[in-house]
């Protein structure tokens, strides 16, 4: 539950600040005529759409397993992270390209370029709050990994996308204000557009990024090495079994699934070996509550 909260807490600072930045920024790219700018005010409200859709996996994911879907929903929360990722991203990225070489054949000047300036500037500072809150997010989970390190083996697809999105936005930022810095110091317009340019190479770039992480997850990826290893640790030091023959995990949303073969303690009764089963089963999910299924086969090594 607590790294559900700490989702919907990262999504919910990226919405309400990818909002109020995406009306500023259209006001003043209207303004200023900026293709940067205008750039720019496209990628937050994209981002305002990716926050959204991040809300609905979430939900989604939450519905109980069926006939059709007997080990539940819980991947839902990958496949709008997918879309997110490459679609949203790439039509934003696309889209910036397309109105920074747009802007380059028209070599239209920048009017009121301290608007803009004073604008990114601002939007600067409320996204940095956003990804600093999406980091603490973060940290609440990933303990004493590197950031690199947590978004390399995170099965949380949300937090990645947030993180990957303010970070984009961050840096798209910074991208069109020294864009617009420069064609006001040189008078050149071909600065702001190729400050455009630049914003939909990053997001191109880092859609690509996130499509190939999200796409190890929605193919079917086990739980991370840290709980793979616990459970491991568990069963191993159960009284009940004498050797793991086989464990597989696979990450289902915030649920996960467990298959255990084993060569069970000899027992005098075959009631005694399920109770014994249903013993370690139950220290399973009592160690970790995101066990939602568990497939236990006793066996000989021969």
């Amino acid at each position: 539950m607590s790294q559900e909260n700490a989702s919907i807490k990262s999504i919910l600072f990226a919405l309400l600040a990818n909002l109020g930045i995406a009306i500023t920024k259209t006001a003043a790219a209207v303004i200023t005529g900026s293709g940067a700018m205008l750039a720019e005010s496209i990628h937050s409200f994209a981002d305002c759409g990716n926050q959204g859709l991040l809300f609905l996996g979430l939900r989604k994911a939450k519905k109980e397993p069926d006939l059709e879907h007997p080990l539940g929903h819980g991947k839902e929360i990958y496949f709008w992270s997918f879309i997110v990722a490459l679609i949203l991203f790439s039509m934003g990225g696309c889209f910036s390209i397309y109105e920074g070489i747009h802007k380059i054949s028209l070599h239209e000047g920048l009017k009121s370029p301290v608007v803009a300036i004073v604008v990114l500037s601002l939007s600067m500072v409320l996204e940095g709050a956003s990804l600093y809150g999406c980091v603490i997010q973060i940290n609440k989970t990933r303990h004493n990994m590197s950031l690199w390190t947590w978004f390399k083996n995170s099965r949380k697809s949300e937090l990645v996308v947030v993180l990957g999105e303010d970070t984009a936005a961050l840096l798209g930022l910074s991208f069109a204000l020294i864009s617009v810095v420069l064609a006001v110091v040189t008078g050149n317009p071909v600065y702001d557009a190729i400050g455009s340019i630049g914003i939909g190479v990053l997001l191109i770039i880092i859609s690509f990024f996130l499509g190939i992480k999200i796409k190890s997850l929605l193919i079917g990826q086990s739980s991370d090495d840290k709980t793979r290893t616990e459970i491991k640790r568990i069963l191993e030091t159960r009284p009940e079994i004498d050797e793991i023959l086989n464990l597989i995990t696979l990450q289902l949303g915030s649920q996960i699934m467990v298959a255990v073969k084993a060569k069970m303690t000899k027992v005098d009764s075959v009631d005694q070996l399920i109770n014994n089963i249903n013993t370690c089963e139950r220290e399973l999910r009592k160690e970790n509550p995101a066990i939602q299924w568990i497939f236990f086969e006793p066996d000989n090594k021969n």
